[in-house]
């Protein structure tokens, strides 16, 4: 009862912490809450305040961000397994990534790399630039108060009754609940990894990681590293080994091989069967050595926060199941997902 007492007061703007604090000041008295300041989060951000700019009336918006930080998958941690906070780590950037697209085709409408930048920058550029450009747009657009950081979202329920939604919170180690009449996640689809396994993974005389853990080329310098996929990361990390010092690549494909032509040091092969000791066999009956086996395996849609009935249930795929015109979902469209799609040119899809 105090709990739900302190939510309506929140609510109310009463006793507790205000219901407008540190977010937009709503007139249209409803509640929106945006999980997640990547990206997608901020893009929803930078919609209602475009809208309100033009006079619109729009709803308080709330944004949870559990990083120190906006960004989503572009703000580079060197962790890996748990933030400084014992949460899971939500990136799955790597040190000295780049742009695998022309930022021609990442560019947003209405903020330009070179408004930005101050003088036109290459095609491609690494993920310090990319990072400082969504930065910059936010900050343009004013909308960074409206983001509470160090907010981990831990549970998200909705009550047919008086059809709101409660969002609880954890910040400092202090949960709180906040009552809300849509909820829109925008906490992507990249940071939960599959990790498949194979036989003798539990005695592989070597470092088995995910992607997702890959953070710097030079600690696989002078050795022999397996790389089991065949899509973007599966061939930007082969090539990030490459140019660092690899000793060898072997790429283990699934369904096609790659197809490129690779320097002499990279070997192509069909999928992993099992490991034995410090060796890797494949379909095909061959085997190699190896020091380290990197999964480039994907990632699953998880959302755990999310109540049952909230929860998205899809695969990878370019028209995700449950999602009515790939945003509502479809038996609660006051619940939204932003860009759980299969991805390319991401930034201006989350506009869209």
């Amino acid at each position: 009862m105090a709990a739900m007492q302190q939510i309506g007061s929140a609510r109310a703007g009463g006793a507790g912490e205000p219901a407008t604090s540190r977010a937009s000041v709503g007139v249209s008295g409803q509640r929106v809450c945006v999980i997640g300041a990547g990206p997608s989060g901020t893009a929803q951000l930078r919609a209602f305040a475009a809208a309100s700019a033009k006079g619109v009336e729009i709803p308080e918006v709330v944004c949870y961000e559990k990083q120190a930080e906006l960004g989503g998958l572009w703000n580079y941690s060197w962790r890996t397994g748990v933030d400084e906070h014992g949460e899971p780590c939500h990136g799955s950037m790597y040190r000295y990534l780049w742009s695998n697209g022309p930022k021609e085709a990442l560019e947003f409408a209405d903020y330009g790399f070179e408004e930005h930048f101050g003088k036109p920058i290459p095609s491609y550029p690494p993920r310090e630039v990319l990072f400082d450009y969504i930065k910059g747009r936010i900050d343009k657009s004013g909308v960074r108060d409206w983001i509470k950081f160090n907010h981990t979202v831990r549970r998200v329920t909705f009550e047919n009754a008086n059809s709101l939604f409660t969002v609880v919170t954890s910040h400092e180690g202090v949960e709180s609940a906040e009552v809300f009449d849509y909820v829109v996640v925008c906490s992507g689809h990249f940071s939960t990894p599959n990790v498949p396994y194979w036989p003798g993974f539990d005695k592989f005389e070597g470092r088995i990681l995910h992607a997702h853990d890959f953070r710097d080329a030079l600690e696989f310098k002078d050795k022999d590293v397996l790389i089991v996929g065949t899509s973007y990361s599966a061939e930007d990390i082969g090539s990030q080994c490459y140019k660092y010092g690899v000793r060898s690549v072997t790429n283990s494909w699934r369904t096609a091989p790659m197809g490129w032509h690779f320097p002499d040091n990279f070997l192509t092969v069909p999928l992993l069967t099992h490991v034995h000791g410090d060796r890797a066999f494949f379909k095909d009956g061959e085997s190699k050595r190896v020091d380290a086996i990197i999964l480039c395996t994907g990632y699953n849609h998880h959302f755990p926060f999310m109540e049952e009935q909230l929860d998205l249930k899809t695969a990878n795929r370019l028209w995700p199941d449950m999602l009515h015109k790939g945003i509502f979902l479809g038996n609660n469209p006051k619940c939204m997902y932003i860009g759980m799609q299969d991805q390319w040119f991401t930034f201006n899809m989350f506009d869209a």
